[in-house]
């Protein structure tokens, strides 16, 4: 396996190749449906790289989102999901995005709260800050994931 390759296994593999089944027998576009095969053939293999894991990514978190794969494969099949989205690129950097917010929210723990504020920046776009101690962090929640926006002391 290559380092960048995702190994699918179990549910994760049974849960890809069902997805990509599913929206190969609704595509129309050739190009796509080209995609789709490759990932099937590479699923089929339990290994996707390069475009096969770009194109497993995609399917995934329209899945996710939508809340698809938990009504179609119950809580087993999106915790498989979950679990693989989180080893492609796109999950890999939400999860590093959400570690780094939780250091450095962490670095209030223990000190007095002196204010907290949630602001609606636009659909699906929130931005939190939070006051304790002598810190002041304010982080953005939106389609992107969470990130810092800012940090003061």
């Amino acid at each position: 396996m290559s380092a960048s390759a995702v190994a699918l296994r179990g549910e994760a593999q049974e849960v890809a190749l069902a997805e990509a089944q599913a929206v190969l027998a609704m595509a129309r576009d050739d190009d796509y449906r080209g995609r789709l095969a490759s990932l099937l053939a590479a699923a089929g293999e339990g290994e996707v790289a390069g475009e096969d894991a770009e194109t497993l990514q995609e399917l995934l978190e329209v899945g996710l989102q939508s809340g698809r794969l938990r009504a179609l494969y119950g809580p087993g099949g999106e915790r498989a999901a979950l679990a693989t989205y989180r080893r492609l690129p796109n999950g890999a950097a939400l999860t590093d995005s959400a570690r780094e917010v939780s250091e450095a929210l962490a670095a209030l723990a223990g000190e007095e709260l002196r204010s907290i504020k949630l602001d609606a920046l636009g659909p699906g776009s929130f931005s939190l800050s939070i006051a304790a101690g002598a810190a002041e962090i304010t982080v953005r929640l939106d389609r992107q994931g969470v990130r810092l926006h800012s940090v003061g002391v």
